[in-house]
């Protein structure tokens, strides 16, 4: 490796660089993303795209006096490197190492934590508020991705930004993709900017002028006069009409042309939007074939570009291979994502059915009420999201699906810890945010046939209904030929309590411990239930399935001949599923044990599910030892 790179100790060493050596020192930091990522697993296309606007970036800007804000900040690596973590990028996503996003308490350099889209125009502008009314004179950058630019939060920000501030940027870091590629007028727009021919060529030819005659500081006049001729070759700016100053399309891959770019951003008197075109997974020839199979990794060789697969098939895939099944039995189902159709398992299902496939872009709470009004007239839309995400159309979820009874049907994937991607990924909230809505199913399935029958229930429910599955794969349970309605509210019991002697034990209570366990949480109360048997200890184990309803009639009859209940979850205990059973039981009469198994009351770290279950007491013997005693 060069040793730019190894001069490159922060920010200020940048400073003197020439272009050339920034060029240099650009490659150097491809190559360590590339050789860590490989071994960590993480975000590498989107990463590998945008390496060269924050070289130039951080060449021009001076953070953390400067204060840069990432959209979503999944494509931070190369400026982790570049600020005061290149020492530590080698615990990228590991336990007790660097975050895979920014986050404001683990350096001075980041000055907006952020790991869901949309969130970069909003806090930008309430920043450079804080600098006009503290009198001070840093710049606010927002590195905006064009997948974001769609989203309902950046757009409400656009709207507010020409009455409030006078001086912002917002660099839009167009690759043409959010995860899968993008969709929507927004993103056709913008595509539109790129590939104007007429426009591009002019630009071409003054840029091929430019580059030779090394413009400098006739590079602001070049840019106005840009400005004024776009408009014979270009339809109406959009950005112009929202009071920003655009200019662009920029190569984000030319060096120079970003430097001359960003010195008129720095300089400009009015807030000033910037059009970059970057090349997701650009340095890497695997990721920029497939970026959307790059877009996030859990390790490769770097020789072969041979990805590390976990084997099996995963909850996401059982979900997509159901919905073709029961799509093909009921043209009224239909299929909705955020952006996300491969990662919710639903690529194939847009292939073979892509009148009823939508997938509207990086936008939660459109896509709710969306699918309300497809429910209200007369179909059943399925509308798949990680269980993080949905978290934004938790209103709409209220006010526009259950307030109206209207069938919805909900698919939260990555329910529960999903391990490095850390805290704004975790999907542990889920069941704490819905528990208490009228109306309401939530059911989280034990294994991969489970779920299958639980979506075929959910499409003949008529009513709204969540169902919640983790990451990962499941016990390889093969989803059945006939599928078969799950009876809503109805627990099942998968281990009786029995007697030493194997007679069933339905009278003596003062040793008998009853697990009610959800969905993936089965394997734990499974191994609780053997550590607590060999101490002599009666036990039996309920597959809860339903979060809401909670089977009340088998809660009664098991308080009678019972002494402890412990509540398993993959999720947050306060105000969880655990505290719904409590609730119960306790109206009830019952005078024994509750114990609430789950997340605590904080945010949880990255690290790998099992590293974080052992750090929080979730292990077999840390459970059985807190019930013993």
């Amino acid at each position: 490796m060069n040793a730019l790179i190894d001069d490159a100790k922060g920010p200020a060493d940048l400073k003197d660089m020439t272009v050339e050596e920034l060029i240099v020192l650009a490659e150097d930091v491809r190559s360590m993303i590339i050789n860590t990522v490989s071994r960590t697993g993480g975000h590498l296309a989107a990463n590998l795209g945008v390496v060269d606007l924050t070289v130039a970036m951080l060449k021009i800007f001076n953070p953390p006096v400067d204060k840069m804000i990432w959209d979503v900040s999944h494509q931070t690596y190369a400026y982790k490197i570049l600020t005061d973590r290149k020492s530590s990028f080698h615990t990228l996503r590991q336990i007790d190492g660097i975050s895979g996003f920014m986050r404001r308490e683990e350096s001075p350099y980041d000055a907006f934590g952020a790991g869901h889209s949309g969130t970069a125009v909003s806090a930008a502008l309430g920043m450079a508020v804080a600098r006009d009314r503290n009198g001070t004179g840093e710049h606010i950058i927002a590195v905006l991705g064009d997948g974001s630019a769609g989203c309902g939060i950046s757009l409400e920000a656009f709207n507010n930004v020409a009455g409030t501030t006078r001086k912002l940027i917002v660099i839009l870091n167009d690759n043409e993709m959010s995860i899968a590629a993008n969709v929507g007028s927004i993103s056709n727009y913008l595509g539109g900017l790129l590939v104007n021919p007429r426009y591009n060529r002019w630009k071409r030819s003054v840029e091929s002028v430019a580059s030779k005659l090394r413009m400098g500081w006739l590079r602001s006049i070049y840019y106005r006069v840009e400005e004024a001729i776009k408009g014979l070759f270009l339809k109406s700016i959009l950005f112009e009409e929202f009071g920003l100053r655009y200019i662009g399309p920029i190569d984000g891959h030319n060096m120079e042309s970003l430097l001359d770019a960003l010195c008129i951003a720095r300089d400009s008197d009015r807030p000033i939007i910037l059009h970059v075109s970057t090349q997701k997974g650009k340095g890497y020839l695997p990721a920029e074939k497939e970026p959307e199979k790059w877009h996030g990794v859990s390790g490769f060789d770097v020789a072969t570009g041979e990805t590390v697969s976990a084997g099996g098939v995963d909850y996401s895939s059982v979900f997509g291979h159901v919905m073709e099944r029961l799509a093909a039995e009921n043209d009224k189902i239909v299929a909705i994502t955020a952006a996300m159709p491969a990662g919710t398992g639903l690529a194939e299902f847009a292939k073979k059915f892509p009148d009823r496939f939508f997938d509207v872009g990086i936008s939660e709470e459109h896509a709710v009420v969306f699918a309300s009004g497809l429910a209200a007239g007369g179909f059943i839309p399925v509308f798949a999201v990680y269980s993080t995400f949905a978290q934004r159309a938790i209103d709409c979820i209220i006010h526009d699906v259950c307030l109206q009874r209207l069938p919805v049907v909900l698919c939260f994937d990555r329910a529960g810890v999903v391990g490095d991607d850390g805290p704004t990924h975790h999907g542990v909230f889920d069941i704490a945010l819905l528990r208490s809505v009228p109306g309401m199913v939530i059911m989280q399935p034990k294994d991969e046939a489970e779920l299958a029958n639980m979506l075929f229930t959910a499409t003949k429910a008529g009513r709204p209904i969540v169902i919640r599955y983790p990451k990962g794969t499941g016990p390889r349970v093969p989803v059945p030929e006939l599928l078969r309605e799950v009876a809503i509210g109805k627990a099942e019991i998968v281990k009786p309590v029995c007697f030493q002697g194997g007679q069933n034990h339905d009278n003596d209570c003062s040793a008998t411990v009853w697990i009610w366990a959800l969905g993936d949480m089965l394997a734990l109360a499974k191994d609780v239930s053997d550590l607590l048997e060999q101490k002599g200890m009666t036990v039996g184990i309920v597959n809860a399935r339903f979060i809401k309803p909670i089977d009340e009639g088998l809660l009664a009859e098991q308080s009678g001949t019972a002494g402890t209940f412990v509540v398993m979850e993959n999720g947050v205990v306060e105000g969880g599923f655990g505290a719904g059973v409590e609730e119960i039981l306790f109206g009830f009469g019952f005078k024994g044990n509750v114990f609430k198994i789950g997340w605590p009351d904080r945010f949880i770290p990255h690290g790998t599910t099992v590293e974080l279950m052992r750090r929080f007491g979730l292990t077999p013997e840390a459970v059985a030892e807190r019930i013993r005693k």
